[in-house]
């Protein structure tokens, strides 16, 4: 174990990773984001993924379905050892444009490893672009 990270840093980091490795459809640079025990929820009513295996079902399986994504990450709010951070991506899924909006509700470990994380989002079909001031 390394020094501890500050969950403002972990959140950035969190944000950055995630906008480039979506980009780039890198299921491993996602992965490692998280702890070992992790609980990804990626919908309220839905049973949550466990562990680093069940992130990287989720991140792989929506990666093999999407083509082309283009994203956008807001500005990490952070209090405590929770972040909140929106995002934005406009895909290709299932051969179909498609826009999702959503934010992910984080807490991260001492290390900066997320060790929950609580999705909330909606699509609506077409590729659009964040509206001018999100994120901030």
């Amino acid at each position: 174990m390394g020094p501890p990270v500050e969950p403002i840093a972990a959140a950035a980091r969190w944000a950055r990773v995630w906008h480039d490795a979506w980009e780039a459809q890198d299921t491993e640079a996602i992965v490692a984001l998280y702890a070992p025990d992790v609980v990804f929820s990626t919908e309220a009513f839905r049973v949550p993924y466990q562990g680093h295996e069940g992130v990287r079902r989720y991140v792989a399986q929506a990666f093999q379905e999407e083509r082309g994504p283009r994203v956008w990450i807001g500005a990490p709010i952070v209090a405590g050892d929770r972040g909140a951070i929106e995002w934005w991506a406009a895909v290709v899924e299932n051969d179909i444009e498609i826009t999702l909006a959503g934010v992910s509700v984080l807490r991260f470990d001492a290390q900066g490893l997320v060790t929950e994380q609580r999705d909330s989002w909606n699509q609506a079909e077409g590729l659009h672009e964040p509206p001018a001031g999100w994120g901030r």
